[in-house]
Order: C-alpha cells, then structure tokens, then sequence
C-alpha cells in the first residue's frame, strides 16, 4: 500500500501502509459524511497503535487530556471546535476539514456530495427557441467569505481553518491590498471567450455582482446526453461512435489551447438541432486555477478519474504553488468519457444506488481487478447487454478505462485510433477562423451554394439569428437585459437578512463558530435560458437592409426607408443616449462589422464612419483599423523575447499594480501579466527608446480592449507612440517635451488669452500639470470610459489636436482658475474636478477648426513618411487627420526655429502657405486653385501689417490693414483710435495675423495684443519676405 498523509494545522503526518490498515480508510470517509449530516458515526475498527492516530481518535471523542508538548492554543482548539473540524480526508492528503469538503444539501457540483441535479434547469423562456437567445445561457458561480480573497505574499494561517478570508485591510508583500479571487476567476475566463470550435459551447461574458458573485453567460442546447440516458436504452453502436469522436474532437481542441475540462458528464454534452455534440462547462477547472479559487471541488463523483479522487481538493495559500500543484490532465478527461460511453451502451447511469463514499471507494478500487468494464456490468446488471456491444466499442471502452493514468491514451491519440477509421472521413476538418490582421487568405474557406437562389427562398428569415452571439448578447443588455434580474426572478438569488449571518460564538482574536454553511459560497449548476422577446419587440420594426448594409452602389437614388431617417436623426442626439439605444448600435455593429471585413480596402470608410461615432463593441478593432495596423502581427509579436530579464523589469513590476486598477479586467493577475508582456515588448522592440512612467496608462485602453489579442494591443501601442507621442521616451527627452509645453501654452494664450494672462502672471504654467496628460494622452488622468470617448476623436485627428483637448479641459475649469491663486491652482489639480467629456471633445474639434494648421508646427514631431502613390489609401481624408509634418515642404513652409526663441513668443507662428490658404489668395507666381466662394462668405482672418505707411504703400498683402508698430499704442497700453484699429476690433474673435519684417517687433505687437485680450492673434513666420516671391503683394490704388 501506498504512504498515506495525515494533515493537521500545517503539518503533514505520514501513515505508511504497513501500520496503516484499508478498514481504516472505509471509517474516515464515512465518519466524515456521518458528522456533517448528523448520523450515528460507525464504531471504528482496532488500529495499529500510534500516537498520531491516538491525537486522531481522541480528538474525534471531544480530548479531555492531550499528550504532552501540544501547544496552549491547539489544546483550546480541541475543546471548541467542532469534531468534525478534526476529520480529514485520507484521499485528499491536504489537511482540509471534511466541512470544508462536504455542502449541504441541495446538492449540486461536489466531491464528496451527492449527484448533481440535472433535471433542475430553469428556463426563462419555454416558448421555443425562436424566443430564446440562441444558446445563450447563465451559470452562477458563488463566492462567500470563506475563500473570497487570495492568501499572496500571507503567511499560512495556523490560528484558522483551511481557506478561511482574509479581512480586507491585509495586503501582500508588495503592499498593496491582495485581489480577491472572484476577480482572478474574471481574468483567467477572458482566455476562454476566444475558444471556437464547432464541438464546443461558446462562452460569451462573466459578470461580477455583489459578494463576489460570478455569473457565467455562455452558449446553450436544450438537449443533453442526460436525455439519452433518461429512456433507458442502449445507444446504437454507430451513434455511440459518433458521440465519442465528436467528444475527442472538442477534448482534443481543448488540449491544444492548455484547457482540461474535469466536469465531463452526460448533462454537460450538449446536442444541437442536428445532434451534434456541444461540449459546455469546459471553462469551470480552468477559470477557477484548477479549483484553488473556489470552496468547491470540480468534478462530479461518478464521472472523475482515479487519479482525480486519489489528489483531492487542491488548496494553496500562496499563489506561487499553484503552478507547483499537480493537476489532472487530458486524460482524466479520458476517463470520464468511458464511464460516459459505458453508460450510454448500457442505457443506464452508474452508481445510483450507491452513496458517495461508496462511489469514491469502487472506484479506486477498480484498479485491483482485470477487466474493469465486466465488473462495472456485474456491478449494474447489465452482463447481457455487455455480451451485445461490440468488438471496437469494447476495445474503445478498455482504452478510456485504463486505470492507471500512464497507460490511459489522450483525446488526441485516441481520436486517431482505428475504430474512428470508418467515421472520420464524414467529418471535415476545421480550420480556425483567421484573424483580421493575418498573412493568412481570410476568404480562402468561404463557400456559397451552388444555386444562389437558395439563399432567398426563405421570406420571413430570421436575421438576428445571422448574428454572433457576442453580438445578440450585447444588444440583449442594451435592451434592457439584467442577469441578476434573471436570476432573481428564478428564485436563484436570496435575500437574507443580516441578523441570520451572525455567528453564535466568537473568540477574542476574531475566531468564530456557529454559522451555518452559506450556499451562496458554492457553485450553483443550475442553468437559466435568457429570452430575446424584449429584444425582438425592441427591433421589430428594423428592416432587414439594415442587416446587410451596402458599402459600393450610389445610394444617392436609392430611397430611405424610415428606419434610415430615424437612423439619421439619431445621430444628431448626445453620444451617451445613442451607445444605449438597440436600433441605432445594431445599425452601426452592422455596418462596422462589414467595414472592418473589408480592411484594409475600405479604411476610407471606416475614417468616414467612424467621425460620427464608433460602436463600443467594435472598438478595438475600429481603432486599430485608424492608426493603420495590418500585416501579421502575431508573429511579430511572438518573435520579441519578453522571457528575458532587463533592467525595465523591477519599474514594470512597480507601476502596473498602480494603474487603472478600479476595472477588474486590468486588476486581475491575468491582466498584470499582459500588461507586463506587451510593455515588455514594446521596450524590448524600441531600443533608442526608454521606459518612462506612464507609458503603463498609456497600454492600458489598449489592452483592455484587446484583452485576449496581446499582439493587436501591442500593435496599436507601437502605432499610436510615433503619431502623437514621437521622442516622448527618449532617456533625454527634455528638449522634446519643452517644445510641446510652449506650443500647448501658445495655444492657450491663442484661444484665451485672459486665461492664459492670468496663468502666467500667478506662475502657473504648463510644466506643473501638463507633462502628465500629454506623456500619457490624458489616461493618467481620466477613467477608462472616459478616454474611449475622448480617443475616439483623438484617433481622428493629427499629432496637434492633444493641444486643443488641453485647452478644453482648461476652459471648463476657466471660472474656478481665474479666481484662484497659485496654491489653490496646484491643489485643483493634484485632484482634477469631474470634466464633461462629450463637452471637452465637441469643444476641442472647434478649437482644432479655428487653429490654423501650421501654429503648431514642431520640429521635434514625426517627420513625413514616404508612400507610394499607389498606395495612398489616405487621399481621401481631410487635413482634420493629415499632419502639417507630412505636406511637402517648399519655400513658403514654417522654418524651425530655436527653443529659446519660441519661449520668447506668446503667440503661434503660421506659415505663408497657411495664410496664402487661409485667405484665398492667387498671383501670376501661385498655382493655387482656390475654392468658390459666395458672395455672403466672410473673409477667414484679418492681415494686420505693422511695417511704417511708407513700406506699406510699396506693396502690401491685399485685404491687410496697416497698424505701425511705432504708433499703434498710448502709453497706457491702449490702442490709438483710428479706422485701421476699428477694423481690428470689428475682427475681435477671429484669425488675426500680424506682418511685419522684423520679427521682435512681430512677438511684441503679438504679445500686447495678448495682454488687452483678443484672442487668435498669431505672427506670420519670415515676415513679409515670405510672400515678395510669391507675387501676391499689391499696391494702393493711386489717390486722384
């Protein structure tokens, strides 16, 4: 006999078989089950004499006397706790309390339990499954005080039971509070969503409420092999087969992304409306860390493997043993789909007549006999219909039977054994679906009917069935879906009233007893079907164009329905109310869906449709399609080394613990380690660049869009840095962000120079609150749901427009600056107030339009990138995303100038190429075809030259006026009166450019204008002898 482990308090006792006898086992389990229900325990068998079994038996009869040497705390704990808090599992070996292992009744998913329910499923729609959403189903997971928080970087606890909470003030060894495991369970799920195969339950969505509770929302099938079980027959040979190898196929898919499934039984395998097997559930061992996070073993007692039972329920108190612990593999799945086939050969179910211990024994006890499928016949009766089945089905049950582990095949072996040889060729092979951005040939598996008519003969299709389930399933919470309206409503979630959850004994140091076992801490198998009637009333009246959108013909002779008028007025309401209304999302799901198929060929469109709005669902990949990510991108990313360790790493570790962790995505340890691969990629991929704080808020809206696409979360980061944060991380990026800060205080005194004056007068400037929101684009400062709003705008717009949503943030907080000093300034802002961002977003893009596009020109921006004509697929887009960087350069550009020298100008400068634009200008030295223009358009801005009348009157640019520097002000500041300064202060609030041909002289008049308040005053750079060559300079008409 194998050693055997006694644990108790941390210490593990070993009991080897010579001393140790199997009656002995037989009084553990039963003693154990018989204390929690309250029976009359069985008289125990003579023993061995031992001083750990005497410490057992004694504790069992409530000790009186201990032998000497136990400690004063664990003899109080042998006089208070429960008897049954002394009972351990001698399967188990891990020193868990058998409470701790057996819930009461009702039972549900447990080891040591009684048989599941799987008749009890509740349905919330019995109308058909046109009603139904398809498939879509909700299992609750629960998670109470017992186990509700992780034990890392604790020390095991030796005062308390085995998987007892820890209270919510203790944190790790890195100081920081630990994350409960409900959120642990929430990130390892997000994996599962992406398993597609057409032998698996599609998981959809986890939902976290109150108490930790977790609610899985995933594909369902009405039928089961429950069903098959339930008319006690015997399944035909074939179909048998048939179900075996399906099963393989889910297993095997399964095993090949690292996932066991553990709770195999017949009312997990589904039956679709073709009978083809569904696997569910598979996602339960994994999600929870192979059962570690939960107080609830995984598995069902009739169904698991001998290695399964012999291991028992495994607890870690610290996360790092989790990876140590031994967990089942792909063939206890093995076995579990013997019993299964065995079961469905015979048309009856094992075990029922037997108890759990008595189940958990037989079946260890299976590995002393020859034959185990003759004895689990002799067992049930059924030696008659054994002598029936077939040869191949015989070999293929002894093959799944194997006792021993070692010798048992996997799914994949298995499902190439010959007794599929004749089945196989029936079944086509699956090809993964490739990705958006592959080298792979998306098209390459699609097929159509060979008579095309086919697909219209039905009239009254179902177009929402047409639709992912991802999809229905996010239009079904639009329209007013609630799990935990479900789940109440099915009488699943109770209520209790707090006085009942009080314990009835408590020590001194928090210790308590006498609560009864909460339910709601375990797993409820119960399966609630969600019913679409809400949604299918809600679009009803959407016509079924609106389901299939056309992207090429002319719709200019086509007519709108009504649905396409009532589309386009809402379009017009506040973003808010239009990402909660069903019609107009489904709309646009659609339509975006259909866009991005065709990217790159439709980016255009994607620009065009996308500055109305994006679609929340789709705006992972929406984003990516507008900072241009194609190509392969998961080999680039597989082939950067993130294994190795670089002096990144200890920053890495501190700074991501720290960011965003309010969104239980972005605070689960699944998503600490993604945030560390791809930041780690990024600094592993960019060696002329350096990790700087806040490049962890910048991946953050990333990666929580592409949880599960680590190389498009990359991508987009990759691609999103040189566009609007290019040199931010160099290791000396002083001059960089220098220039950026004076350009964004320019852009403030040109937008509002009464602010701006005030500003600088208080010191107030850009360097003190600034550098945090353009280092990181504002995440650092704002909430998740707030930056996908805000970037989705930024993404429209070029490098200059973080400028214009700086000033927008500013200007919502102008009253309260104007009339606070320094110190109050810096205490506003080391806790920024509450900003509209749908406000800030409107004001920015009008902003962005006043500004003319070369004011903010930086010679430390990204500079043009060479495309072919041939592949210009941005001609079509408007200079709203073009930057002024990538237009050619020519004698009329914007010279650099140095840093010093821009610090020194309160105002932008524009190029001569902005202004001849600006103004409509044309000459005999100027190609320029200007646009029409009606006679009731105002000009754009006003020319103000400040050269003497002299050199005015020698040519001058036509519409300007002429203010000479030298008699322009009183020695008040005040402008002295005359027509030209009434003409300028009839432009008060628009475009204002001064010319002159000293460029001191420019600032300053700039500057004055600044000081007495008028806004958008920006110099012309170079001055007028930017625009002699130009040919546009006129002179006065001579005076007669």
């Amino acid at each position: 006999m194998k050693p055997t482990y006694f644990a108790h308090k941390g210490t593990v006792i070993p009991i080897h078989g010579k001393d140790f006898s199997p009656s002995y086992a037989d009084f553990y389990v039963t003693y154990c089950l018989s204390t929690y229900y309250q029976e009359e325990p069985p008289t125990p068998p003579p023993q061995p004499n031992s001083a750990s079994l005497t410490l057992y038996s004694k504790a069992i009869d409530g000790p009186e006397e201990l032998p000497a040497g136990t400690p004063p705390q664990q003899k109080q704990k042998f006089r208070h706790e429960p008897p049954s808090l002394f009972i351990h599992d001698l399967i188990n070996g891990k020193g868990h309390a058998a409470t701790e292992l057996i819930p009461p009744p009702p039972y549900s998913l447990t080891l040591l339990a009684a048989e599941p329910r799987v008749d009890g499923y509740a349905h919330a729609s019995t109308t058909g499954d046109k009603n139904a959403m398809r498939g879509a189903c909700a299992l609750i997971l629960g998670f109470g005080q017992s186990g509700g928080r992780a034990k890392e970087g604790a020390e095991p606890e030796e005062e308390g039971p085995a998987g007892a909470a820890l209270p919510n003030d203790v944190c790790g060894s890195n100081g920081l509070p630990l994350t409960p495991n409900s959120i642990k369970i929430l990130g390892r799920f997000q994996i599962l969503k992406t398993l597609t195969h057409p032998r698996l339950c599609q998981y959809v969505d986890i939902s976290r409420g109150k108490h930790e509770r977790l609610v899985v929302v995933a594909e369902h099938c009405r039928n089961s092999l429950e069903d098959l079980l339930r008319d006690r027959k015997p399944v035909s040979p074939f179909r048998t087969l048939c179900i075996a190898f399906e099963v393989l196929q889910g297993l095997q898919y399964l095993n090949e992304h690292g996932i066991v499934h553990r709770a195999l039984s017949p009312h997990n395998i589904l039956m679709d409306g073709e009978g083809h097997i569904k696997l569910s559930k598979f996602g339960l061992y994994h999600m929870t860390a192979y059962g570690v996070d939960v107080d609830f073993p995984i598995g069902y007692p009739s169904y698991l493997a001998p290695e399964v039972i012999a291991q028992g329920i495994i607890k870690c108190n610290d996360h790092m043993q989790i990876e140590k612990a031994l967990r089942s593999g792909p063939k206890s799945d093995v076995w579990s789909l013997g019993i299964i086939l065995f079961e469905l050969c015979m048309g009856r179910k094992l075990f029922q007549s037997l108890d759990v211990a008595e189940r958990l024994k037989l079946i260890l006890n299976l590995g002393c006999v020859d034959d185990i499928i003759t004895v689990l016949a002799e067992e049930h009766g059924c030696l008659e219909i054994l002598k029936e089945v077939p040869e191949n089905i015989l070999a293929l049950l002894k093959k799944c039977l194997t006792f021993h582990p070692s010798k048992r095949p996997t799914p994949g072996k298995l499902l190439n054994d010959s007794v599929f040889s004749e089945i196989s060729s029936l079944y086509p092979t699956f090809h993964t679906p490739v990705s958006f951005f592959s080298s792979n040939l998306r098209c390459a598996h699609l097929s159509l009917p060979e008579d095309i008519n086919e697909l219209f003969q039905e009239e009254s299709s179902d177009y929402l069935a047409e639709r992912t389930i991802e999809e229905v399933y996010y239009l079904w919470c639009l329209a007013g879906g609630d799990l935990e309206k479900e789940l109440v409503n099915k009488d699943i979630i109770h209520s209790k009233p707090p006085i009942c959850t009080l314990p009835i004994f408590l020590f001194e140091d928090g210790e308590s007893f006498g609560q009864g076992r909460d339910r709601s801490f375990l797993l409820d198998d119960t399966t609630v079907t969600l019913s679409l009637c809400q949604l299918r009333n809600r679009l009803k009246d959407v016509d079924g164009e609106a389901f299939y959108p056309l992207l090429e013909d002319d719709q200019s002779n086509i007519p709108h329905s009504n649905s396409n008028n009532e589309l386009s007025a809402a379009a017009k309401l506040p973003l808010i109310i239009r990402e909660r209304d069903t019609e107009y999302q489904l709309n646009r799901i659609v339509l975006f869906d259909r866009l991005l198929k065709a990217y790159p060929y439709k980016k255009n469109q994607i620009w065009k449709e996308a500055r109305v709005d994006i679609p929340p669902l789709m705006r992972g990949l929406t984003w990516a399609a507008l900072l241009g990510v194609e190509g392969d991108i998961q080999a680039k990313y597989d082939a950067i080394d993130k294994d190795t360790p670089i002096p990144t790493d200890r920053q890495i570790e501190v700074d991501i613990p720290r960011c965003h962790q309010y969104d239980e995505l972005l605070s689960s340890p699944e998503g600490h380690a993604k945030f560390r691969r791809v930041l780690k990629a990024w600094v592993v991929s960019h060696p002329d660049l350096v990790y700087w704080q806040g490049l962890d808020s910048l991946c953050a809206p990333f990666l929580y869009l592409n949880f599960n696409n680590e190389a498009l979360a990359y991508s987009c980061m990759s691609a999103f840095i040189p566009k609007y944060l290019y040199n931010f991380f160099l290791k000396d990026n002083s001059h960089v962000i220098q220039e950026y800060l004076t350009v964004f205080s320019q852009m403030i005194a040109f937008h509002d120079p009464e602010l701006s004056n005030h500003l600088n007068e208080i010191g107030f400037i850009p360097d003190l609150y600034a550098i945090p929101w353009f280092l990181t684009m504002f995440t650092h400062v704002f909430p998740l749901h707030k930056i996908f709003h805000l970037w989705d705008t930024l993404l429209l717009g070029n490098s200059s427009f973080p400028f214009c949503i700086g000033v927008a943030i500013l200007q919502q907080l102008r009253d309260r600056l104007l009339s606070n000093g320094f110190n109050e300034c810096i205490l506003l802002f080391s806790d920024l107030p509450e900003i509209d961002i749908e406000r800030c977003v409107h004001e920015s893009i009008n902003l962005f339009c006043w500004t003319p596009k070369s004011a903010t020109y930086r010679q430390y921006a990204q500079h043009p990138k060479q495309t072919s004509e041939g592949n210009s697929t941005r001609s079509l887009i408007s200079c709203f995303s073009s930057d002024y960087q990538d237009v050619s350069r020519s004698d009329l550009s914007r010279d650099s100038i140095k840093l010093n020298d821009l610090k020194s100008e309160v105002s932008p400068r524009i190029s001569a190429e902005d202004l001849i634009d600006l103004c409509d200008l044309t000459g005999p030295g100027h190609s320029k075809t200007p646009p029409k223009k009606t006679k009731s358009s105002k000009p754009k801005l006003l020319i103000v030259d400040i050269r003497n009348s002299e050199d005015f009157n020698r040519g001058h640019i036509p519409g300007s006026i002429n203010i000479p520097f030298g008699s322009a002000f009183t020695a008040e500041g005040e402008f002295i009166q005359c027509p030209a300064t009434s003409t300028l202060q009839s432009f008060k609030g628009r475009v204002v450019v001064i010319v002159g041909h000293v460029p001191k002289n420019a600032a300053q008049f700039a500057a004055h204008l600044v000081k007495i308040k008028y806004p958008r005053i920006c110099i012309l750079d170079g001055g007028i002898n930017k625009i002699k060559p130009t040919g546009l300079l006129t002179v006065p008409s001579p005076q007669i």
